[in-house]
């Protein structure tokens, strides 16, 4: 026999990993585990079993935690807050300390990961545990310079974390490491299915000299969660799993005053153009999609290929599909191991019986018996299909084609999803003209799943926001230094019993679309000097104003191409002929507040000053190059967020001023709720924009009820974010309605502080991490 009859008959051979360490761990812990609160392991109380996925058979015990039990988490980990909090260079070593001891028993880790979860031991040994020692060691050094570097912003305080059953110890990882790092504490609960490496973590915080009720784990099922979601003592919520439960989070938090941070599903677009090197194009998509059962929110699940190449790349997929491995996860030769549970499988199966006859179905391997699906392909389906919109959460592919670049960024983006994507092509002037155009929170270049604790992740639209990774994912567990203090309302003027008309009577109106509105409703109100002058009228805006001024600010996208140095000269034209006209509105923030002179004055200097600021922001920005541990780079990437709702302070032009000058610097749109007590002097303003070079649509002012528009605007699918800053008690309603498509939400609930410039920056931005690696 030839050497190479020999390689193409030989065949695989087995390589077991034991798992006798794994097992031994759980029989040292009586395969029986309480919950590890206050810096030690509680006796069990009632429990529920932990399966091998790949097997069915029961590997421990593990407590179902109570309403008791939360909250004995919950007052651990804020009686240890404040004095962790003190000391970023301990923090720093105990951080190191984690690393090192995630790397001192790595392979018991993997081992336990892989029983647990049912991934394949090659993918839970060579990625998911050497990237939690990288996440720990990361953020380790974030400690260490959060004093230096981060000055002015302190820790939120106690934080609840959930995180899924896909990456049980690398997710715990993402929320624990930055949030410990930055002085807070934090209660997690990790998935039902997938509590073990939590546990085997615990452990290890002992070791690591972690204080008691710096990290506090409590296991069991969504009812655990839902307590750590509801729980009147937790700063913050962070929240990895699916959309469905995501957007319940955010209905529950609302108006709470927590912080929150959702990672979601996705539905990611794999665009090959015909330039692409097709077979590393499908090592890359074997990668993308079938990595870890498909289980993975950022999988590449929507193969997009190019006409011209599609027949003969969709055959060569198939033929290496074919070759792929499926069965026992602990064996080093496998490619795809078991599903987490019979429930996800009986899912994956019945998406694929009611939405594969739109297409043709390949699986060119059989599954073995037990909790596996085969890898599946299923081609010839259009943007529309089912299999094409719904995130199944399994290894089945679906494909379609396109002809041209423009098709391929329009159907890549035709998904309620907003995660990641993946470019192929040769052409890197093409790659780096289709990413930015790509609505995903993260773009791969040539290559997939790709992650590292310098680089953020996360997504937009329908995939959450928040990013975790990098200085922008500090943002999610800092806050600024300083107390908030409470709103103080400022209240209309009443008519007076003898009404003084001044001169000629000005009608005040709406400005959408680069003109001068009437209100839809076709009411207006009176508006009165603390001294009974009747200063004008101001139109009240309805849910139908919004509608046009929504699609006014969709129609101005042009402005978020515009560059940076245009969009600063604008900025700084509203600002000079804001100056112009500095006396007269002086004297319309006089006649409304009743106040002195001196800070009528003083206000639109701030106005001018809040001008001229941003339109320095403008060109200053900067985005990153990441230090990944790869040949390429990571690009952090600054782009705007879209249209943003904004309710407006009492203050009368420089409560506008403050919300309109970083959203348009950054390239949004916005569409500005004027002061409800003090409109006259936004309705004035608009006349500055009309003689400033500002484009239609990119600022609509509205004057009206804020309590009857907030509803309105935060529900609008087509509004990317709503900022309230508002003396009415809106928040709570913002943040329920916005659930709807998870837009973003900065509101203030009732408190008010003064926020530096680049947190404004940070909420008109969304960071887009574009992965691009070189080299032959």
């Amino acid at each position: 026999m030839s050497v190479k009859e020999i390689f193409d008959t030989m065949d695989y051979g087995t390589a077991p990993e034991s798992a006798a360490e794994a097992l031994a761990w759980l029989v040292d812990g009586g395969d029986r585990f309480g919950l590890f609160i206050g810096g030690k392991m509680t006796d069990p109380g009632a429990v529920f079993e932990a399966k091998n996925p790949a097997t069915g058979e029961v590997l421990a015990h593990l407590t179902q935690a109570t309403e008791a039990d939360v909250e004995a988490a919950v007052t651990a980990a804020r009686k240890a807050q404040s004095k962790w909090a003190k000391d970023s260079k301990a923090r720093a070593k105990v951080l190191y300390a984690l690393a090192r001891l995630v790397q001192k028993h790595a392979r018991l880790f993997a081992v336990l990961e892989t029983l647990d979860n049912g991934k394949p031991i090659r993918e839970s040994r060579d990625i998911d545990v050497a990237l939690v020692a990288r996440h720990f060691y990361y953020h380790a050094g974030m400690a260490q310079l959060m004093d230096e570097e981060l000055p002015g912003r302190e820790a939120l305080g106690v934080c609840g974390q959930i995180i899924p059953w896909n990456f049980p110890l690398l997710m715990l990882a993402w929320k624990v490491a930055p949030a410990i790092a930055m002085g807070n504490t934090v209660v997690l609960k990790p998935a039902e299915y997938t509590s073990l490496t939590a546990l085997l973590f615990a452990q290890i915080c002992q070791e690591a000299g972690v204080p008691k009720g710096v990290v506090n784990i409590v296991t069991g099922d969504g009812a655990v969660g839902e307590m750590i979601v509801t729980h009147p003592g937790l700063d913050k919520i962070a929240f990895t799993g699916s959309t469905t439960v995501g957007r319940r989070i955010r209905e529950a938090t609302a108006g709470s005053g927590k912080s929150l941070t959702l990672e979601l599903g996705g539905k990611s677009p794999y665009i090959v153009f015909e330039d692409a090197d097709i077979d590393s194009a499908i090592e890359g998509l074997v990668d993308a999609i079938f990595f870890n059962q498909g289980q993975v929110c950022c999988a590449g699940s929507r193969l997009l290929v190019q006409e011209g190449i599609a027949e003969d790349f969709h055959a060569r997929l198939v033929a290496r599909m074919g070759n792929l491995r499926i069965g026992n996860p602990l064996d080093k030769s496998i490619d795809v191991g078991a599903i987490v549970d019979p429930v996800q499988l009986q899912r994956i199966e019945s998406l694929v019986a009611k939405g594969g006859a739109e297409g043709t179905v390949h699986q060119p391997v059989k599954a073995p018996e037990g909790c596996f699906y085969p890898p599946t392909l299923v081609s010839g389906l259009e943007p529309s299909s089912l299999l094409m919109q719904e995130e199944i959460f399994g290894p089945v592919l679906v494909s379609t084609t396109f002809r041209t670049p423009a098709e391929a960024v329009q159907v890549a983006n035709n998904t309620r999803y907003g995660l990641a994507a993946s470019v192929w092509t040769e052409n890197v002037n093409l790659a780096l003209d289709i990413a930015p155009k790509l609505v995903a929170g993260v773009v791969w270049v040539n290559g997939s799943n790709m992650f590292d604790a310098a680089a953020g992740f996360g997504g937009v639209r329908e995939s959450g926001f928040g990013r975790e990774g990098g200085w922008e994912g500090l943002m999610a567990y800092t806050k600024p230094a300083g107390k908030a203090t409470l709103v103080k309302p400022a209240k209309a003027h009443m008519k007076p019993d003898d009404v003084e008309v001044l001169g000629l009577d000005r009608t005040a109106k709406l400005y959408i679309g680069g003109k001068q509105a009437r209100p839809d409703g076709g009411y207006s109100q009176a508006i009165y000097s603390p001294k009974g002058k009747l200063l004008g009228h101001s139109s009240i805006a309805s849910r139908k104003d919004i509608r046009n001024a929504v699609e006014a600010a969709q129609g101005a996208k042009g402005w978020a191409k515009a560059t940076a140095h245009n969009r600063a000269q604008v900025l700084y034209f509203i600002g000079e002929n804001l100056s112009a006209r500095a006396d007269e509105f002086a004297t319309r923030i006089r006649d409304l507040t009743g106040t002195t002179e001196a800070k009528a004055q003083a206000e639109v200097a701030e106005a001018i000053d809040t001008l001229f600021t941003y339109a320095a922001w403008c060109d200053k920005l900067d985005g990153a190059a990441k230090p990944v541990p790869m040949r390429g780079v990571a690009l952090a990437m600054n782009e705007p967020v879209g249209v943003i709702g904004a309710f407006c302070d009492d203050r009368p032009l420089a409560g506008l001023i403050e919300v309109i000058a970083p959203a348009i610097a950054m390239g949004n749109r916005v569409i500005a709720v004027a002061s409800e007590a003090y409109p006259l002097a936004a309705t004035d303003f608009y006349q500055v924009l009309d003689t400033s070079d500002v484009p239609a649509g990119v600022v609509n002012i509205l004057t009206g009820s804020h309590a009857e528009l907030a509803k309105t605007m935060a529900g609008h699918m087509d509004v990317e974010a709503v900022w309230s800053f508002s003396s009415a008690e809106i928040s709570a309603v913002i943040e329920k309605e916005s659930a709807g498509n998870l837009k973003r939400t900065w509101v203030n609930n009732g408190l008010s502080r003064t926020y530096p410039a680049r947190d404004w920056l940070a909420q008109a931005t969304e960071v887009k991490t574009i992965w691009v690696p070189y080299g032959e």
